[in-house]
């Protein structure tokens, strides 16, 4: 297998060889979240994912030499609705979920980025940039609003590979009478007397999303970068228009060499999302998993594919950890050529995964040598966070015994019987907190360690 890094290209449509801009210079820039409610499962894989290729550069080219951004959006539509929602303020809603988002990326031993900004922080940066855009005539004012006019950009639609007619008919655009076209996108727009806004030369307002992501890369990692990630779903529209803004405003051919995006996290095959109610929060994890077995399973699916939430992975990925870490080692090691050759071919988890599994049998055959590579190959990709010892005491707060499984089963099959099903569902939550999963058969109930 090449020694050259390999990633799929969003916007060729392809794997190419990596070469950065700049050798001593390695920028990358990944969407943070949009910080309205506590981060879900779906939320977690692209922390995960962008992580690895993180640790991957920190590698190849040197941690002195990579530059690793990713912003928090704490001003949107969806926060002001949220906090009225829930009757706080914003600066309380947006504080105690940044910190929430937070502690779930020490959870799933994600590394911290060179630098984390915000929004709110980068305001001046954002109406700059806006006035370049109305300066060049890419934009126009209509009644306190600044819309980027998608018409004058020849080569909007390069990346999702539409072309603007598809888009007017059936995508995510905004609606408004005071555009000149519907795909026309805002990149300021007036604030109420109630909502947060910040003086500019079209009156009170605030940012719009799109806008936010240009300002802040431009910031910090210049016009041009090597990398751009997310979501599957930020193609369009966010990554369009920040494309199209960021090179019509600083007149240059890209804003990113690449382009990567995570697939989707399902759920029965649907896609997770907050607006279906078909998610999981990742805090709602933490006292039922350690949270290296949340990044083995979502490693365990090539980042560029699907990942199907269920309990059958999750317990396959615990099990596999449990063996694992009868080899944990203290002694740090260099990682083997081998199993770095498969994460240069696009981040290819599975298959760096399956060469564990060979590394764990060899060790089980008496390689000592196998066992070593096996601890420094988990921690490289963001396992093994805790020694072997932590690992067990982990373990151990979780489990419970044959005998008082089988007690509170009996208990809950009794509640079950007399219709108490309230009960019933909370011995079935404290049995799965505890590690147990339970299946309810025909005239049975059987359980597992998970």
């Amino acid at each position: 297998m090449s020694s050259e890094l390999k990633l799929y290209n969003t916007l060729n449509r392809s794997k190419q060889t990596f070469v950065p801009l700049n050798l001593n210079n390695v920028r990358v820039y990944v969407c943070g979240p949009t910080v309205y409610d506590y981060p879900h499962v779906g939320n977690a894989r692209p922390l995960i994912v962008f992580d690895l290729l993180f640790r991957l550069l920190n590698k190849i080219f040197g941690k002195e030499k990579v530059q690793y951004v990713r912003n928090i959006t704490d001003v949107d539509d969806k926060i002001l609705e949220s906090a009225k929602s829930k009757n706080i303020s914003i600066q309380d809603l947006t504080k105690e979920v940044i910190k929430d988002f937070q502690d779930d990326c020490s959870y799933l031993n994600c590394l911290t980025p060179t630098k984390e900004p915000k929004a709110t922080d980068h305001i001046q940066e954002m109406i700059e940039l806006t006035t370049k855009l109305i300066e060049k005539k890419f934009a126009y004012i209509e009644k306190g609003h600044v819309y980027f006019e998608v018409s004058k950009y020849k080569d909007y639609g390069s990346l999702s590979n539409k072309k603007i007619d598809e888009l007017i008919s059936g995508s995510r655009v905004e609606i408004s009478k005071s555009k000149k076209s519907p795909v026309d996108f805002v990149l300021w727009k007036p604030s109420l007397e109630d909502e947060p806004g910040w003086d500019s030369p079209w009156g009170k307002g605030r940012p719009g999303w799109h806008l936010e992501c240009s300002a802040m890369s431009e910031k910090y990692l210049g016009k041009e970068f090597d990398i751009h990630g997310g979501g599957l779903d930020l193609i369009f529209p966010h990554h369009e228009n920040e494309i199209a803004q960021s090179t019509c405003a600083n007149e240059t051919n890209l804003l990113a060499k690449f382009w990567m995006h995570n697939g989707y996290v399902t759920v029965n095959k649907e896609k997770m999302s907050k607006s279906d109610g078909n998610f999981i929060t990742i805090n709602e994890l933490k006292g039922k998993f350690d949270g290296q077995v949340i990044r083995l399973a979502m490693l365990s699916t090539h980042y560029t594919q699907p990942f199907d939430w269920n309990n059958q992975i999750l317990e396959n990925s615990y099990k596999s950890l449990n063996k694992w870490y009868d080899f944990y080692s203290d002694e740090n090691e260099t990682i083997d050529p081998s199993l770095l050759d498969s994460l240069k071919d696009d981040l290819n988890t599975p298959l760096f995964i399956s060469q564990l599994h060979k590394l764990h049998q060899e060790a089980m055959d008496g390689n000592t040598k196998s066992g070593k590579k096996l601890s420094t190959a988990c921690k490289f990709i963001g396992l093994f966070n805790v020694n072997a010892e932590g690992w067990k005491d982990q373990k151990s707060k979780k489990s419970l015994s044959e005998d008082e499984v089988n007690i509170l089963i009996q208990e809950r099959n009794l509640a079950r019987d007399n219709k108490d099903f309230k009960r019933s569902d909370e011995i079935r939550d404290l049995l799965n907190d505890k590690g147990i999963l339970i299946e309810d058969k025909e005239n049975s109930t059987t359980w597992k360690y998970i």
